[in-house]
């Protein structure tokens, strides 16, 4: 598997746990703070990595120390940076995370340098000879720039997957419309389908971002797994039992695990089936990263009998 993961790419700096930030200047004592890289397109690539997937980021991403760090986070973890462009004008993309003690994660959110990559950026040869193309927060870069790129994608044979960043709140049909024609794999959440698609239910939501020309959609739902949508039919997909220590990374780890597995000629049941599996192993510690695990350990999660995240 040769993939391009493209879009959105973050530094996360995680606290845990926290319960109230302090008033004032006061403090308090936590058990753990990290930085990992994150993001739909960067937090997806580190588990394509472990599971066996050659990656390759492309994205937009500053000049300062932030940007320096990502690079280095993404490197070790095995995805290639050489399509990353660097900006002198614009932050890199950062989040800070306060992890609750159940494994909430509330969000402060700086949007940097994601929201200026542009055509002019794209490292159209590679997406051509790549065997997946994955794109993650298209509302960024707008749909009519995301549609292009997937089209020369899908014209080059490059199987596409889309993963939306904004919550459903934020989304509107018109933001992905364009794009869904030359769209294989739809892995949005539930809120996002029922944002971006005005409707009040996640199977009637997804039915219609399969009429627009998705081509699949697979909604993760939290703690109760996911919910696959195709022209032949609905079927839920439950997750797997696990201490959630943190959610972050969660939703980018099903992406892979789904990716991955379709890579390998799965049906679409046991993509999500290995999509539930790697997001159970990364929420079980703190960030994107987490987790050394790679394929047969995925696997061999997903051969157990899956059952509700706790």
């Amino acid at each position: 598997m040769n993939v391009v993961t493209l879009g959105v790419h973050v530094l996360d700096v995680l606290v845990r746990p926290v319960e109230a930030i302090p008033e004032g200047q006061g403090a308090t004592l936590v058990d753990d703070i990290r930085m990992t890289a994150a993001g739909t397109a960067g937090g997806t690539a580190l588990t394509l990595a472990k599971l066996g997937a050659t990656v390759r980021g492309a994205g937009a991403i500053g000049t300062d120390a932030t940007g320096d760090l990502l690079l280095r986070l993404l490197e070790k973890g095995g995805v290639d940076t050489g399509f990353l462009v660097r900006r002198d004008d614009t932050a890199t993309s950062a989040s800070v995370l306060p992890i609750r003690p159940n494994g909430d994660r509330p969000s402060l959110h700086l949007l940097g340098a994601n929201i200026t990559y542009g055509l002019d950026d794209v490292p159209w040869d590679a997406v051509a000879e790549a065997t997946h193309l994955h794109l993650g927060g298209p509302e960024l870069i707008g749909a009519d720039v995301a549609a292009r790129i997937l089209a020369h994608a899908r014209e080059h044979a490059t199987v596409t997957s889309v993963d939306l960043l904004a919550p459903g709140v934020l989304g509107s049909f018109e933001q992905i419309e364009p794009l869904l024609p030359y769209v294989d794999l739809l892995l949005p959440n539930d809120d996002q389908v029922l944002g971006f698609s005005g409707e009040d239910d996640v199977v009637t939501g997804a039915k219609k971002l399969l009429a627009a020309g998705a081509g699949l959609v697979a909604a993760t739902r939290g703690a109760d797994g996911a919910v696959l949508v195709t022209a032949d039919g609905v079927e839920t997909v439950p997750a797997f039992a696990v201490d959630v220590v943190d959610t972050t990374g969660c939703g980018d780890a099903f992406s892979a695990g789904f990716l991955r597995a379709a890579a390998l000629g799965r049906d679409p049941r046991a993509c999500a089936v290995l999509g539930n599996a790697a997001a159970a192993l990364v929420a079980g510690g703190l960030g994107s990263d987490h987790g050394d695990f790679d394929l047969a350990a995925a696997d061999a999660l997903a051969a157990t009998r899956p059952t509700r995240a706790t």
